[in-house]
C-alpha cells in the first residue's frame, strides 16, 4: 500500500512553504520535507535509551549536504561526500542552537536529528529550512519537546528590511540577520551586517519575531492531526533538599572566596577545595561513588544559585567588577617578525594571538558546497589548544566550536576588508587562544583587527568585539558586560556582539532558558555598544591606523590590465610561457579572465621585468610610432625587423636610408638593431617600416607618399616585396624565440 503523504503549508515573509510527512523514513520517530521553491531540506528525528552513566543531555544534529541537491558531483578525489564542510558544519551548529533549551530538563535519553539537503534551487537558501524541519520532524516524533522554533532570515535591500529575502537579494543586502525563536520569545540569533545601528537591528529582531509566527502555527497543526503521542522518559530529577542543604553549608565560605581579590586561578582552585571539603563532610571518610555523585551535583546546583543570586540582587560579579565594567586589556602588534601581521590582545585572563599570511589570488579558497558562493579570499581560522584553560587533552582537527568561532570572527571582518581591486590580495588570519577564561571569540575579533593593521591591509575602519551575558529570574533580570567563563557557564544566555563606531558586523546570540523577550535584546545592544567603543580606544591606543606599506618580506601584488584576447600569448602552449616569466623575474602571475594579470615579487625587482614583458608580449603596433627592433631576415627587397615579440615588420629597400641603397646589407643584418617608423598597416596585418622616414623627419602620412611610386605601385610590389611584408606571427610558444624560428626555415 503506497503510503499516503500530509501537506500543510504556510507563508513565510510572503513566500509559499510547505511541510510534506508521512511518505519517506516512516521509521524515524519523525521526518518532514520542507519545500519553498525547489529548495527541499529533509528532517529525521529520533530517540534512543539512556546511556549508563551519562549526567548530560545527548542531542546530536547533523546535517549532510548533498552535491546531488544542486546538480553537483562532488570535487573529491573519490566523487563523494567527505567529512562535513564548514557550511555544512554551522548549519548544524545553527540548528542544534535553539533546539536543545527546549527539552526537558533532567533527559539523558539520546536523540539524533539528522538533516539532508534533496534539492537546492539557488534562489532559496537551505539554512533556515534546516532548522524549520528539524522543529517540525521533533513536533510530529514521539520525542519529548517544548518547542515549535520557528527561523527566518532577515535582510536589508535598498534601504527596506526584507523577510525570507532569496540568495539573489542577499547578494546586495547590508544585513544578514537569522533569527529563531518560539511563539513568546527568541532563542538564537546569528548576524553578519555592514555596519548597521542598534536601532535597525531592534527592529530587524523585532520582524523577525513577527514573521516567524505563521510557520510555527502551521507546526502546531500538524503536531494536532499527525502527531505521534510523547514517550514518557524518565528525567533526572534534583533532589531540592540535598540542594537547600548544600547551599546552607557552603553559602558563607563561597562568599568569603567571592569577596577576596579575583584570579581565575584561586577562584577556581578555592571552589574545588570547598567542594571537596562539603562531599567529605556530608559522606565521610570512604564515601560510595553513589553518594560522591549525588552531593557534588547538589554542590553545583548550590553553587550556581549563590553566584547567580549575588549578581542578581548585589550586583556583585565573581571578579567584583560592576556590571558594566570591561576587564583590563592591553595590546600589542608585530609579535611574530616573518608573519605578514600580528597581533596580541588581551582582556582580563583571555588572551589571543592573531597571524595574518597574504597570498596571492589564486591562494583563495575554493568552495565545493550548495550555497553559490565559488571561492572566497578572506579567510579567518580559529584554534582553541587546552592548554589555554589549563588542561590536557589529546589534539586533534577542529572542533564544531572551533570552526563557529573562526566563522564568526570572520564574518565580524568581511564589511571592512578592501576588495580585491583595490587590495589584490587573499588573506588568511589564524587566531591562537593562548589562555581563555570568557569570550575568547570577540578576542579573536580584536587581535585580528591589531594583526590587519600592523600587516598594512588598508580595512576602512577596526573593528571590535565583546561578549555580554544575562541572569534572569522572572522578570527580573542583569545584563552583564565582559562575561567570565563562569558568567558564560552559570548564565542564561551568551550574546557576542562586533562592529566599528559606525555600527554592528557580527552578532551571535545563544540563550539557555526558553527565550528573551526583543526589548531585553535592544538593551543588551546599546550595553553591548559602549563596551565595544571603550576596547576600541585601547586597541587604538596600540596602533591607531593601518601602516602605510607593507612589510618588506610581504609580496608586492600589482596589477596590469591587457586584452583578453592576448591572455593566451601570455600562458604559451600548456603554460609554457608564464611558468618560464615567474621562474625568470622570481615572481607568481595570477590572470582573470578579464584580462587582470596580477603579479607578485617579494623583493619588488621581478615585478617591474615581468610587467614589462607581459605588455611588450601584448602590445600592438601603432601607425606613426617609433620602436627600435632587431633584423630577423634579410630578402633582396628589404629587410624584416621584430619591433615587438612575435610581431614583424617589412622596411622597403627604398626605405631604409636618405640615399639610394645598392644592397640590403649594405644598411642592415640579421641581429643588427635597427630604429624605425610604422607607416603603415594593412588590413590583413602586415606592417610597412621605414627608415627614411626619421632621417628625414617625415610622418608616417608623408612616408607613405614618398614610398608611393608612379602609377600607384609601391616600391615593395615593384620588387615583389608584398608577398612577403612583415605581419604578427601565428606560431605559438614564446614568441621571444621567433626570429630564431625564422632564420632557421630561411638557411
Amino acid at each position: 500500500m503506497k503510503p499516503e503523504a500530509k501537506y500543510f503549508s504556510t507563508t513565510l515573509g510572503g513566500k509559499d512553504v510547505t511541510f510534506e510527512t508521512g511518505r519517506i523514513a516512516r521509521q524515524a520517530g519523525g521526518s518532514v520535507i520542507l519545500r519553498q521553491g525547489d529548495s527541499m531540506m529533509f528532517a529525521a528525528a529520533t530517540m534512543g535509551g539512556v546511556r549508563e552513566g551519562t549526567d548530560f543531555f545527548p542531542l546530536t544534529v547533523d546535517y549532510e549536504e548533498r552535491m546531488y541537491a544542486g546538480g553537483k558531483i562532488p570535487g573529491s578525489f573519490f566523487r563523494r561526500e567527505g567529512r562535513p564542510s564548514t557550511d555544512a558544519t554551522l548549519v548544524a551548529r545553527l540548528t542544534d542552537r535553539p533546539l536543545r533549551p527546549l527539552f526537558p530538563e533532567g533527559m539523558r535519553n539520546e536523540v539524533q536529528v539528522v538533516l539532508m539537503s534533496l534539492s537546492a534551487d539557488t534562489e532559496n537558501p537551505l539554512d533556515m529550512l534546516a532548522i524549520n524541519a528539524a522543529s517540525a520532524a521533533l513536533m510530529i516524533s514521539d520525542i519529548p519537546f517544548g518547542g515549535p522554533v520557528g527561523a527566518v532570515r532577515v535582510g536589508f535591500v535598498d534601504g527596506k528590511l526584507v523577510v525570507n529575502p532569496t540568495l539573489q537579494e542577499m547578494e546586495v543586502s547590508t544585513l544578514d540577520l537569522r533569527v529563531a525563536g518560539t511563539k513568546d520569545a527568541l532563542l538564537m540569533v546569528e548576524a553578519g551586517a555592514n555596519e548597521v545601528t542598534e536601532i535597525l537591528m531592534a527592529e530587524a529582531l523585532q520582524l523577525a519575531h513577527e514573521s516567524i509566527q505563521p510557520i510555527i502555527e502551521a507546526q502546531l497543526r500538524m503536531a494536532a492531526e499527525v502527531g505521534k503521542a510523547k514517550k514518557v522518559v524518565k528525567l533526572a530529577e534534583k533532589d531540592t533538599n540535598l540542594i537547600a542543604q548544600a547551599k546552607a553549608a557552603v553559602q558563607a565560605r563561597l562568599e568569603a572566596l567571592l569577596d577576596q581579590e579575583y584570579s581565575k586561578e584561586n577562584l577556581y582552585g578555592g571552589i574545588a577545595e570547598i567542594r571537596e571539603a562539603f562531599i567529605l563532610e556530608q559522606a565521610g571518610e570512604e564515601p560510595t561513588p553513589e553518594a560522591v555523585a549525588a552531593l557534588g551535583a547538589a554542590y553545583d546546583d548550590a553553587e550556581k544559585a549563590i553566584i547567580r543570586e549575588r549578581i542578581l540582587n548585589q550586583g556583585k560579579r565573581p571578579d567584583n567588577r560592576k556590571v558594566y565594567e570591561v576587564r583590563d586589556i592591553t595590546c600589542e602588534v608585530d609579535i611574530a617578525p616573518r608573519a605578514h601581521g600580528s597581533g596580541l590582545f588581551t582582556r582580563g585572563e583571555t588572551q589571543v594571538l592573531t597571524l595574518a599570511t597574504l597570498g596571492t589570488p589564486k591562494e583563495a579558497q575554493e568552495l565545493d558546497n550548495l550555497n553559490g558562493m565559488e571561492s572566497k579570499r578572506y579567510m579567518h581560522h580559529y584554534n582553541f589548544p587546552p592548554y589555554s584553560t589549563g588542561e590536557v587533552k589529546r589534539l586533534g582537527g577542529q572542533s564544531r566550536r572551533e570552526i563557529g568561532h573562526g566563522a564568526l570572527a570572520e564574518r565580524a571582518l568581511v564589511p571592512v576588508i578592501p576588495s580585491e581591486k583595490v587590495f589584490p590580495y587573499t588573506l588568511r588570519l589564524v587566531s591562537e587562544v593562548m589562555a581563555s577564561n570568557g569570550s575568547s571569540s570577540m578576542a579573536s575579533v580584536c587581535g585580528s583587527t591589531l594583526a590587519l593593521m600592523d600587516c598594512g591591509v588598508p580595512i576602512s575602519a577596526p573593528v571590535s568585539g565583546v561578549a555580554m551575558g544575562l541572569i534572569m529570574e522572572g522578570n527580573k533580570y542583569a545584563i552583564l558586560t565582559d562575561i567570565l567563563g563562569t558568567e558564560d557557564h552559570l548564565g542564561d544566555m551568551d550574546f557576542k556582539v562586533a562592529g566599528t563606531r559606525n555600527g554592528i558586523t557580527a552578532l551571535q546570540m545563544d540563550i539557555k532558558i526558553s527565550g528573551i523577550t526583543p526589548q531585553i535584546m535592544a538593551e543588551a545592544l546599546e550595553r553591548a555598544k559602549s563596551a565595544r567603543f571603550y576596547i576600541l580606544d585601547q586597541m587604538l591606543a596600540t596602533i591607531a591606523e593601518p601602516r602605510p606599506r607593507l612589510k618588506a618580506h610581504v609580496p608586492r601584488i600589482e596589477s596590469v590590465k591587457v586584452p583578453v584576447d592576448k591572455i593566451g600569448a601570455i600562458i604559451g602552449p600548456g603554460g609554457k610561457n608564464i611558468r618560464a616569466l615567474q621562474e625568470e623575474t622570481n615572481t607568481k602571475i595570477d590572470i582573470d579572465d578579464d584580462g587582470t594579470v596580477y603579479i607578485a615579487s617579494v623583493d619588488g625587482v621581478g615585478f617591474e621585468e615581468a610587467r614589462d614583458r607581459i605588455l611588450a608580449v601584448t602590445e600592438t603596433a601603432e601607425i606613426g610610432r617609433i620602436y627600435t627592433g632587431k633584423c630577423v631576415r634579410v630578402t633582396d627587397f628589404g629587410a624584416f625587423i621584430e619591433i615587438l615579440p612575435g610581431i614583424d615588420g617589412m622596411v622597403h629597400i627604398s626605405q631604409l636610408s636618405s640615399e639610394r641603397v645598392e644592397k640590403v646589407e649594405d644598411v642592415v643584418n640579421v641581429g643588427d638593431e635597427l630604429t624605425v617608423m610604422v607607416t603603415d598597416i594593412t588590413p590583413d596585418g602586415k606592417i610597412r617600416l621605414s627608415r627614411q622616414a626619421l632621417l628625414e623627419g617625415w610622418t608616417a602620412e608623408e612616408a607613405r607618399e614618398h614610398d608611393k611610386p608612379k602609377g600607384g605601385k609601391s616600391g615593395g610590389e615593384r620588387r615583389g616585396g608584398d608577398r612577403h611584408e612583415g605581419r604578427r606571427s601565428d606560431r605559438g610558444g614564446d614568441r621571444r624565440s621567433s626570429g630564431g624560428d625564422r632564420r632557421d626555415r630561411r638557411n
